[in-house]
């Protein structure tokens, strides 16, 4: 799996390391235990899935959240990425709408020890003003604009990254907040094509399902 992230772009060490700290089949159904390693999207359940590796690196490249940080996650899903988060940053708050999948991944993070996340199960669209700023925000679901909660939560100065588009092909899109400005830009998706990823329901997103 290692290699095929490192043949997508993912050359940083220190990074691809920690794909060797975490057992992906701890964060996914035991039915596709036999897929954990491939660098392929699974699914958890709940019409959820898990993002490929290559594609969760590249959010870890870009985001690159430092050990002195907080970062908000968006979308717990099966908390792969949440304990990936949590090996590089001081503390990751993470919000989850589907309570099922929102307990597996505690039991799954508890079973690494990771005492440096905190759960909320709700709408991810509003954030989780409790703990803001954020220095970073990861969002791993799909939304038609950006949510300006999540905007409001971002520490200045600050970045996030989230999927945005319709809900066949989104662009991956950085914001960076500095001076009080923000900014936005497109990410090269990892393959070089577009990315597809769950619908992100809730008040700022796609409303009235779920």
């Amino acid at each position: 799996m290692i290699e095929e992230i490192r043949a997508k772009g993912i050359t940083d060490l220190e990074l691809l390391q920690l794909f060797d700290r975490v057992p992906r089949h701890r964060f996914v159904p035991e039915g596709v235990w036999n897929r954990a390693y491939e660098d392929a999207p699974l699914p958890i359940g709940h019409s959820q899935t898990v993002s490929q590796p290559s594609l969760q690196a590249l959010y870890l490249s870009v985001l690159r959240p430092g050990r002195r940080e907080s970062v908000l996650e968006i979308g717990t899903g099966s908390g792969y990425l949440t304990a990936l988060l949590a090996l590089m940053a001081d503390r990751v708050y993470s919000v989850e709408r589907v309570r099922e999948l929102s307990l597996r991944a505690r039991r799954a993070l508890d079973a690494m020890q990771l005492r440096n996340v905190a759960l909320l199960v709700g709408d991810g669209t509003i954030g989780w003003r409790k703990y803001a700023p954020y220095s970073v925000v990861a969002v791993s679901a799909a939304s038609p604009r950006l949510p300006p909660a999540l905007v409001d939560q971002l520490a200045d100065p600050g970045r996030m990254l989230i999927p945005v588009g319709d809900r066949d092909r989104q662009e991956l899109i950085l914001v960076e907040k500095e001076g009080g400005a923000v900014r936005e830009r497109a990410v090269a998706h990892p393959t070089g094509g577009s990315s597809s990823f769950v619908p992100l329901l809730g008040r700022f997103a796609w409303e009235g399902e779920g």
